[in-house]
């Protein structure tokens, strides 16, 4: 059979959430790398233009219409003139593919799910187990994988996912590729103009602490993060902004209140996904839940910790940057560590409840991660 020809203009569609985009950040890499000179674009949902900005992966981003009945035409009428002649689906829906599909770019390549496969020319096996349900492997090699197609190069091996502990698992992209982020002039200023009246100079050590999800079961209690926010100003001398989207400004303000020590709010200071990235790079640390910004300081190489509940870490595995003395900048820590390999968080959410994570586990590894 004959290698496909080689896309001239390619379209790939990036995944709705956060963290997902950064984590197809090494795929569009790859694909960049291989084919130097070709025009990629990118179909991304609305705020997601913010966080891809600064960046060298695409010529150009094109911002879908965020719905409505006409919403899949007139993304598809956007992305039209540009005559693209591949897509990439890094997304799984029907609604994406059937985009592609309108916009009349002949070669569009996907996992075939959501009943979509007569919309692909290019329809791809998802991994699953032997009894057909979604085997349980990372985001950022599943994207990986699909790269691999469109350049007419060996599959991931789905086998090297056998789980062997319930936090990580082994990963089919090679050594030292990491995630990738950049920002603008304008994120920067942003930043800088948030920060100052945060009342932070360049010389004020701070840390972030990042509260919500988009599952609440993902948040781990408010009173713990009041906690964290009094033991890293009081032990560590931090200053401690607290992150969230304007939905979880009430969120952050609780968090505020509850806390002995002044914590301060980045939503009450109109913080941007653009500005968020050199606030994260500029932070000695950042506690998270699991939700987008931990993937954007795993792509700029700020030291975190992480808090899982009921999802589980596995499908995220990521990529981290070494600290300085060669230790992973990530620490990852689960609601239950008894949990057998072969079994998944989300199977068991009461057992796996985040509430179970104590604030001595935290602490500890945050004073540990701090003290590298």
């Amino acid at each position: 059979m004959p290698s496909p020809v080689k896309p001239l203009r390619l379209l790939i569609v990036l995944p709705s959430w956060v963290g997902d985009v950064v984590m197809a950040t090494p795929t569009i890499r790859r694909i960049r790398n291989a084919y130097p000179g070709i025009f990629i674009g990118g179909l991304v949902k609305p705020g997601i233009d913010q966080l891809l900005s600064g960046n060298t992966l695409f010529d150009e981003l094109h911002i879908a219409t965020p719905s409505g009945m006409m919403a899949t035409k007139k993304t598809a009428n956007k992305i039209r003139p540009r005559q693209y002649d591949a897509a990439l689906l890094l997304t799984n829906s029907f609604s994406t593919a059937l985009t592609t599909r309108l916009a009349f770019i002949p070669r569009r390549i996907g996992y075939n799910r959501d009943t979509r496969a007569l919309l692909l020319t290019d329809p791809i096996a998802p991994p699953r187990n032997p009894d057909k349900s979604w085997k349980l492997t990372p985001a950022i090699d599943y994207y990986w994988n699909l790269a691999s197609h469109l350049l007419d190069q060996d599959p991931v091996d789905w086998s090297i996912h056998t789980p062997t502990d319930c936090k990580a698992l082994p990963l089919a992209l090679p050594n030292d590729t990491y995630m990738e982020l950049g920002f603008t002039g304008a994120d920067q200023a942003k930043a800088a103009d948030i920060l100052d009246r945060a009342h932070i100079s360049n010389d004020t050590p701070y840390a972030i602490l990042n509260p919500g999800g988009n599952n609440h079961a993902k948040r781990w209690p408010t009173d713990r993060f009041a906690q964290l926010a009094d033991h890293l100003q009081t032990r560590h001398n931090l200053a401690v902004l607290i992150n969230g989207s304007p939905a979880e400004a009430n969120l952050v303000d609780e968090i505020i209140a509850l806390a002995d020590t002044d914590p301060i709010s980045l939503p009450a200071l109109g913080n941007t996904l653009g500005a968020l990235k050199p606030i994260i790079a500029g932070a000695k640390i950042l506690i998270t839940n699991d939700t987008g910004p931990r993937h954007i300081a795993a792509a700029l190489g700020t030291p975190l910790v992480t808090l899982f509940g009921p999802t589980d870490p596995r499908w995220t595995t990521i990529p981290v940057h070494p600290l300085p003395d060669g230790s992973p900048s990530e620490t990852i820590i689960v609601a239950d560590e008894s949990l057998a390999p072969d079994q998944s968080a989300n199977d068991h959410p009461d057992q796996c409840a985040i509430e179970h994570i104590s604030f001595a586990q935290v602490r500890e590894a945050v004073d540990s991660m701090l003290c590298v």
